[in-house]
């Protein structure tokens, strides 16, 4: 059978190793939501809206 490979000692990794060790458990991120979910950021533009639709008048 054959011997696994040695890993190389990589400094970054050590490091935060360590300040995982210091830190503790990290708070979960905060979930993203979709969308179609979201409340708009801004307020319709009704003027906007009325020159993209004109009422009827010919």
């Amino acid at each position: 059978m054959a011997r696994k490979k040695k890993d190389v000692f990589s400094a970054g990794k050590e490091v935060r190793a360590i300040a995982r060790e210091r830190v503790g458990i990290v708070k979960p991120g905060v979930a993203i939501v979709p969308k179609a979910d979201r409340k708009p950021k801004y307020k319709p533009d009704f003027a906007k809206a009325d020159a993209d639709h004109p009422t009827g008048t010919e």
